[in-house]
């Protein structure tokens, strides 16, 4: 897969998909990601981005294995006063 770059068309972005605890494991994600994917691509869009924590490993894992790539930008944000640095992940559509 090459690896996609924001510059280089229409980047759509997945702000945020969480699972309950309880439900992990289930493909539910798999199938929200997906929906989101064909939403995506059915609109125009080439690429999709999204933000992880860095010290989220599970996420980390999960979007690897559909088909994210971490491009190496990173940012801060702080929420209720405690700083969280995110890793950006790309992936073609």
């Amino acid at each position: 897969m090459s690896k996609c770059d924001a510059r280089s068309g229409r980047v759509g972005e997945v702000y945020a998909l969480y699972i309950s605890p309880d439900l992990i494991g289930r493909g539910i994600g798999r199938i929200l990601l997906g929906e989101a994917h064909a939403q995506m691509k059915g609109q125009g869009f080439e690429a999709s981005a999204l933000w992880v924590l860095c010290d989220n490993q599970r996420a980390q894992r999960f979007y690897e294995r559909a088909g994210y790539q971490a491009d190496g930008a990173a940012q801060d944000d702080v929420y209720d006063g405690i700083t969280l640095t995110e890793l950006r992940y790309q992936r073609v559509l």
